[in-house]
């Protein structure tokens, strides 16, 4: 089970309204267990990309990252996780 310890959430601009809906940039600290296949010695951060339109978010991208260097992890989460990670972002969109 994976634990979110921080975040940071920043609004994506679209500057020529070419999007549909608003986007959000998540940076979310995760505590992940050390039997667990995502663990890094260093920390796990996710860096992910939400879409609000109507009620409704989903995730449009992520990327699993070593939390002290930045350095893109070559990972994949599995379904619940990334649904544990939505569930967090949803709570988290700024009004």
């Amino acid at each position: 089970m994976l634990t979110f310890t921080s975040y940071t959430v920043e609004n994506v601009r679209d500057p020529f309204n070419i999007l549909s809906g608003k986007r959000y940039e998540f940076v979310v600290n995760i505590d992940v267990p050390e039997d667990d296949e995502l663990y890094v010695e260093n920390g796990v951060s996710a860096r992910v990309i939400v879409k609000v339109e109507e009620e409704q978010t989903s995730i449009v991208s992520y990327d699993l990252l070593e939390t002290s260097s930045g350095q893109l992890l070559d990972f994949d989460m599995e379904e619940d996780e990334q649904a544990a990670l939505l569930q967090f972002c949803s709570e988290h969109v700024p009004a």
